[in-house]
């Protein structure tokens, strides 16, 4: 799909005071919260049982809950790269976890637009906070150089998997936690990316912002204080220890450690998550930004099975099949929450399907900035407003792995399809489900509806565009 014409509501969001031409409404200040390998299942306004996620499902009580929202991807750099992009995955820059010595992931080109640019360019001051994963410092995929003020926290993906790492970056100074070295374990990372956010939003609290939190939590390994948050749960669960890559001489830096108690461990990280997120609410309502801010939470992919963490027994994925790496609905389909007092209608929920792709021309319209010409989104403004009447529909949308031989997915309507063995022609299936009736994936019909399944392999042959960087089949 190529660009969609956004029509601008500008006399609601960005218009003039009534009488008095000289005052222009402020355009709202953006917080996008989005959780690492955070399942579908895993906070309670979607189903979560065993773990307390009250300020999460605060947030959808007082605004829109969507039930058929989805991530970019079904790993990390590639999420990231459609949510920032505005391009599903056939066409988005980043669509593998591709990594560069001594540290980082593979850059954005110089020619790869965000919305955090665009909304640069109309006076948002902009900072990110978390996880980057999508260019080191210096090179042509660095935070400063898409579209960010302020970037604080882990640069690279790989160093994110221990959560008492050696250093975290501030823009292109190395922050050195002393005590942290792979033996030792001093300062927890995840608590001082939490206080620099909340700094972020105290010193931009007079000026349009847009604050990214792309935190770590609760992505393996299962590590955090013993605090409050793991109290909470420490004899909650019948446990098996987990084995991993210990704290030691001979620590990886990439690795995931060992933990004695691996359920109680990920209640306490989703636990913790849930109350930053009460942190970030809390200091916009004592700032006074409450009303005129837009506050989304999500997660990156579904639920993840790496560090002895153990999502069939919380449920992680709500009753959907798969994990992350699966495009199965388990692997991309997310929490998606939208809180924006006087706006989004409290306790509402929306069925509009949607995906980090329609998020590039949603912020930018909010924003008053421009649309990059080759987004694959859809604003779903109007479905923010109670407007779904004007809300425009995707025809379908698109997914691409290239792990594991290569996969591929696409869903119209009710239908799903699911390409496996993508790089293998002689190997390659597709599977068809219909997720009205089988929201699971169980059943696959794809023997009893062969011209559903030749038009869905059509639009993956459409949406795929090769990839000289990331190539999906052989020879690109």
């Amino acid at each position: 799909m190529g660009f969609k014409v956004v029509v601008a509501i500008s006399s609601l969001l960005l218009g003039m005071s009534c009488g008095n031409q000289s005052q222009k409404v402020p355009p709202p200040n953006i917080v996008f919260i989005l959780a690492d390998d955070l399942g579908y299942g895993d906070v309670g306004c979607y189903g979560q049982q065993y773990i307390e996620t009250p300020h999460i499902d605060a947030l959808a009580a007082e605004g829109m809950r969507f039930t058929q929202f989805y991530a970019g991807a079904t790993v990390c750099a590639p999420s990231r790269s459609v949510l920032l992009t505005g391009q599903h995955g056939g066409h988005t820059y980043i669509r593998d976890n591709k990594g560069v010595e001594p540290e980082g992931q593979f850059p954005f080109a110089d020619s790869v637009w965000t919305f955090a640019q665009s909304l640069q360019e109309v006076g948002y001051v902009t900072g990110a906070f978390g996880k980057w994963g999508l260019g080191m410092v210096g090179t042509s995929g660095a935070p400063d150089r898409k579209g960010f003020d302020t970037f604080f926290g882990y640069n690279c993906q790989l160093r994110a998997h221990r959560y008492y790492p050696r250093h975290l970056w501030h823009n292109d100074e190395k922050v050195i936690l002393e005590g942290n070295d792979l033996v030792n374990k001093a300062v927890y990372a995840p608590e001082v990316i939490q206080r620099q956010t909340l700094k972020f939003i105290e010193d931009h609290q007079d000026t349009p912002f847009f604050l990214f939190v792309p935190t770590i939590l609760p992505h393996a390994e299962l590590q955090g204080p013993e605090d409050e948050h793991y109290r909470k749960y420490e004899n909650s669960f019948a446990e098996t220890p987990h084995k991993g890559a210990d704290y030691g001489p001979d620590a990886s830096v990439g690795g995931y450690a060992s933990v004695a108690k691996p359920r109680a461990t990920f209640a306490a990280m989703v636990s913790r998550l849930d109350a930053y997120v009460g942190e970030i609410v809390a200091k916009l309502d004592e700032l006074g930004l409450t009303d005129n801010t837009v506050v989304i939470f999500s997660s990156d992919n579904g639920s993840h099975l790496e560090g002895g963490a153990d999502p069939a027994f919380f449920n992680s994925s709500g009753g959907l099949r798969g994990h992350k790496r699966d495009l199965y609905e388990g692997g991309i389909r997310v929490p998606f929450i939208v809180k924006w007092p006087g706006k989004v209608v409290p306790g509402t929920e929306s069925d509009f399907v949607g995906a980090f792709w329609d998020v590039m021309p949603t912020f930018v319209e909010l924003g008053g900035a421009r649309t990059p010409k080759y987004t694959d989104g859809l604003s779903f403004l109007p479905t923010l407003l109670g407007k779904d009447d004007q809300q425009q529909q995707h025809q379908f949308l698109y997914w691409e792995f290239h792990p594991n031989g290569g996969r591929q997915a696409v869903r119209m309507g009710k239908w799903k399809a699911v390409r496996l063995d993508a790089k293998d022609i002689e190997k390659t299936t597709v599977e068809l489900y219909d997720l009205e009736h089988d929201p699971s994936e169980r059943r696959n019909l794809s023997a009893n509806h062969p011209e559903i399944v030749q038009q869905m392999a059509a639009f993956m042959t459409q949406a795929h565009q090769a990839s000289a960087v990331f190539p999906l089949f052989e020879g690109e």
